[in-house]
């Protein structure tokens, strides 16, 4: 066993591009190394709550990171001890928005799909 209790895992879309990925290349170093910590402090501590894990329906959560100047949020599942990253995104808003709620659970759909 490595230590961790979940291992992390991209969602890779059926073209094979892995959306969470790329957001997170886009962003400034130092919020990739902060998301990267928050991921990696769930993978450790799992299961966790808040302040840095929400459980937003079920078998979706999110990873709350709190940025230097702005709020970041990874949607995850949870299936078979892996970590998967469904979507990730810069929160603006009091309220998870509904595009990116709605982003995560078609990919949550469509992995459970992939697995029947």
């Amino acid at each position: 066993m490595n230590g961790f209790r979940l291992e992390a895992r991209f969602f890779r879309t059926t073209a094979g591009t892995e959306p969470v990925r790329e957001w997170l290349k886009s962003l400034e170093q130092v919020d990739r190394k902060s998301i990267g910590e928050d991921i990696k402090t769930v993978q450790f501590g799992w299961p966790l709550g808040m302040p840095l894990v929400r459980k937003l329906e079920t078998n979706l959560w999110e990873v709350r990171s709190n940025l230097k100047d702005r709020i970041a949020r990874v949607v995850f599942t949870v299936h078979d001890n892996t970590m998967i990253l469904l979507h990730g995104f810069i929160k603006k808003a009091q309220k998870t928005p509904a595009t990116d709620l709605n982003m995560a659970r078609k990919r949550l759909a469509e992995l459970k799909e992939r697995d029947s």
